[in-house]
């Protein structure tokens, strides 16, 4: 009767067994150090909302009323951004006070104020064209620089952003609604369901 002996299995080079214990490591220390507390569901929701004000915009009579349903959408953007990272951060136990939320905010902010001085100086000059990429551009900004200290995910759709934004400046104005709700709706979209998905919510 014939011996029938186990198949060997074919050994795992040692180098790739260095290369996952490497890159779970990295992984590890990243969220260890990240602002893990950006809300994919919220992103998604102010995806929602920024098409909608696309939507309302385009349809108003004036160019003071169009900056008005985009500043309205704004504060409606802010204030889901802030409810739903505040719940994020509760239920995963991230603080918002400290450490990398601290370095975010810090990171994130002046690229926002300039967006809203030039906003201002803008609309005093009766110039509204440049606004979308301005917005786009700047908000990119924000992002990409909040987002060092935070997930991957997020620096490259401010990279996004920001590409977006530098088309709208080169392209003629009457794009620039189209362009808004496609960075500040469809990228909110995209990446905010990567990040509920990857991320947890």
């Amino acid at each position: 009767m014939p011996l029938h002996f186990p198949r060997r299995m074919s050994p795992v080079p040692i180098e790739d067994h260095a290369r996952d214990n490497l890159r779970f490591i990295r992984e590890t220390m990243e969220r260890a150090g990240s602002f893990t507390a950006v809300p994919g569901g919220g992103g998604v929701a102010i995806g929602i909302t920024a098409l909608g004000a696309a939507v309302i915009a385009s349809q108003q009579p004036s160019q003071r009323a169009w900056l008005a349903a985009w500043l309205l959408e704004a504060i409606v953007a802010v204030a889901i951004g802030v409810w739903t990272m505040f719940s994020k951060g509760r239920e995963t136990g991230v603080s918002l006070a400290a450490g990398p939320a601290r370095r975010f905010a810090y990171s994130f902010a002046p690229p926002v104020f300039v967006a809203a001085f030039l906003t201002l100086v803008l609309f005093r000059a009766g110039i509204f064209g440049l606004l979308p990429g301005i917005w786009l551009l700047l908000y990119g900004t924000a992002v990409v620089t909040g987002g060092a200290f935070s997930i991957r995910v997020v620096r490259l759709m401010g990279l996004c952003f920001m590409v977006l934004g530098t088309v709208a400046l080169l392209c003629p104005a009457s794009w620039g609604n189209a362009l808004l709700g496609i960075g500040f709706g469809g990228f909110h979209i995209l990446f905010g369901a990567v990040i509920a998905r990857k991320y947890g919510g």
